[in-house]
């Protein structure tokens, strides 16, 4: 039976890249997202291209809290032990924080913290049983470097970026490891329309190789963080 992946937020960028970088090495994956449509697109087509790999979805809005407990609990009755565990779902607004529009900080927070607090809440006791798991969180860029276009999403990377510090303090006499993924520019949905030349970007395919190069670790190292960025350096 093969190993479990968890991506949350699956269909597009990093996410989807990280999906078809753990089903091309024979892992079973499930992910979410909150159009069934993309989800049933992106079964159909990786199912075919990745068998025997599996892919198992699941419509959800990590942004509410109960519908990331739904996803939980679509997880456990699968049965199957988590593996790896990677917190994708995120969301970007520009904006100050002076002058955001009202509900900027309440929308970024849920999306961007809350998500990956309650999944990983909601599997880690498997984790621990086994005394086995890698947890990748998406940080960012902004999780260290206070962008001034920024505003309530830096304030919740910086929180992410926190929360993935004390995880890996607490996750540590357990054989868990914790990696904090942080990347600058990356071509995905969040930079459509922006007059930019592709290679401009970091790919979310390199982003997944990362994921994957950090996991195929030997069970006594941990990569903590990765930092990338675009060569040219960031956007502003």
């Amino acid at each position: 039976m093969n190993p479990i992946v968890i991506v949350s937020g699956g269909t597009k960028g990093i996410g989807k890249a990280t999906v078809e970088q753990f089903m091309a090495a024979g892992f079973d994956v499930v992910t979410c997202a909150r159009n069934e449509n993309d989800l049933t697109d992106l079964q159909k087509a990786l199912q075919e291209q990745y068998a025997p790999a599996r892919l198992y979805v699941k419509t959800a809005d990590m942004a509410v809290k109960k519908e990331v407990e739904a996803f939980v609990d679509f997880i456990q009755e699968l049965n199957r032990p988590v593996e790896v565990l990677v917190n994708n779902t995120g969301l970007f607004a520009p904006g100050q924080i002076y002058n955001e529009p009202s509900g900027t900080l309440e929308s970024m927070i849920e999306t961007n913290l809350y998500s990956a607090y309650y999944l990983t809440r909601g599997v880690i006791e498997g984790m621990i049983e086994r005394k086995k798991g890698h947890i990748f969180n998406l940080c960012s860029t902004a999780s260290i470097t206070a962008y001034t276009n920024g505003g309530a999403y830096c304030v919740s990377k910086f929180a992410l970026y926190g929360m993935t510090k004390v995880l890996r303090e607490e996750l540590k006499p357990h054989g868990i490891r914790v990696t904090a993924i942080l990347p600058g520019a990356t071509l995905t949905a969040s930079w459509e329309g922006v007059d930019l030349p592709p290679e401009r970007f970091i790919q979310a395919t390199d982003v997944a190789k990362m994921i994957w190069s950090a996991y195929n670790l030997s069970p006594g190292a941990v990569i903590e963080e990765i930092l990338m960025r675009p060569q040219l350096g960031d956007i502003s």
